[in-house]
């Protein structure tokens, strides 16, 4: 729970800063963005396909995601994020998620089975 919380103070600070300071996006419909996409990142990239696959993998996912969320939130809310806006705050949030990952890789430890 405490790395869930983690991931989301830091994306609701970072790309809800960069969002509210690139486009026209009201700094609350900016924090809801932010917050989805740490969430759907957490549970795809994070719980999904992280433990499956390394680091690298999980990282362009993830940026893939932020990528395509920005891009479609950004056209629903007629928000004035253009290309290259998006592409500084998919590469930070991969950035961010590259390290982030491997804390999580860091910390976790596999169950293993006792010998009765």
């Amino acid at each position: 729970m405490e790395k869930l919380l983690v991931k989301l103070v830091v994306h609701g600070v970072m790309i809800t800063a960069l969002i509210y300071l690139m486009s026209n996006a009201t700094l609350m419909s900016a924090l809801l963005a932010a917050l989805g996409i740490g969430i759907v990142a957490y549970l795809l990239g994070d719980l999904l396909i992280l433990p499956r696959t390394s680091n690298i993998v999980a990282t362009i996912a993830d940026a893939v995601l932020v990528f395509a969320m920005l891009w479609i939130i950004a056209d629903a809310a007629d928000w004035t994020l253009n290309l290259t806006e998006i592409l500084v705050i998919t590469v930070l949030a991969g950035v961010f998620e590259y390290f982030f990952h491997m804390w999580l890789l860091r910390d976790h430890t596999p169950v293993r089975r006792q010998r009765v």
